[in-house]
């Protein structure tokens, strides 16, 4: 047992390096890592599943992958969109539903062994984090104009020497929340798929140890069951985390765009 064990911590030590981003090949000076690969592989996945859906559509759906997608739109539309934006949410469905499904397509990939998640890499969380501020930053000053939406983030109703601390506290808050949409995103799917690293890897060294050893070390080999049932717990809590981080980013963008296009 002591064996298998110095054989996990050795390998676990080397973890972290495994989800560094390395570059698979350049394109005039640009470094393309192995996340950029995949951030594009979960674009072309996720336009083959919109426009195959779409042209599968039945007043009555029969096929189950078709109406899983077809109520993962209506989910967006009206659980997302209708209920936190209000009034003028229509407008906004296709790019809420865009980066829910865009999200959890990369999530997914993720879960399948030998695949890499989009999403597990700040780089790739920022810039779906930049297209939201862009976003709803740019419908705020379309509706309210550059003065009229900059006034608005102060709620009216506020104290006149009150008036510049909170402008200032909202401006902080609602430029930090590219930070907070990247990070939050980021940090939940990459500490996810370490957690299944390390318990992979700890149930194979025990497995290893248990059958290979000389004397068919049962006792090293108790252990790997422990931990292939936490690997199955943690793999299932990550299925449901693939979706769960995908609905945050969609409803905190829509809550975004919501505080930007309706006045305080």
């Amino acid at each position: 047992m002591g064996e298998a064990l110095n054989q996990f911590v050795a390998e676990a030590q080397g973890l972290a390096a495994h989800f560094d981003p390395h570059t698979v090949f350049s394109i005039g000076g640009w470094e393309v890592t192995q996340y950029v690969v995949w951030l594009f592989i979960a674009l072309a996945v996720t336009f083959a599943v919109v426009l195959i859906s779409a042209k599968k559509l039945q007043l009555i759906p029969t096929n189950k992958f078709f109406n899983t997608v077809e109520y993962g739109y209506e989910f967006v539309n009206k659980s997302i969109a209708e209920d936190v934006i209000g009034n003028g949410f229509k407008q906004h469905v296709p790019f809420l539903a865009t980066m829910f499904f865009f999200i959890l397509i990369c999530n997914i990939l993720g879960l399948i062994p030998g695949f890499k998640t989009a999403t597990g890499a700040i780089s790739c969380t920022w810039a779906l984090a930049a297209i939201s501020f862009v976003y709803f930053n740019y419908y705020g000053l379309k509706k309210f104009g550059l003065l009229g939406y900059f006034k608005n983030l102060c709620p009216s109703g506020v104290p006149k020497p009150m008036v510049p601390v909170i402008w200032f506290l909202e401006l902080f808050s609602m430029i930090i929340r590219v930070l907070t949409l990247a990070v939050r995103l980021y940090g939940n799917m990459l500490a996810g798929h370490m957690m299944l690293a390390i318990f992979g890897i700890a149930t194979t060294c025990f497995i290893q140890q248990a059958l290979f050893a000389g004397s068919m070390d049962l006792i090293a080999g108790l252990p790997s069951i422990a931990w292939f049932v936490l690997l199955v717990l943690m793999y299932a809590m990550e299925c449901l985390v693939a979706f769960i981080q995908a609905f945050v980013f969609a409803i905190l963008s829509a809550s975004y765009v919501n505080t930007a296009t309706h006045a305080h």
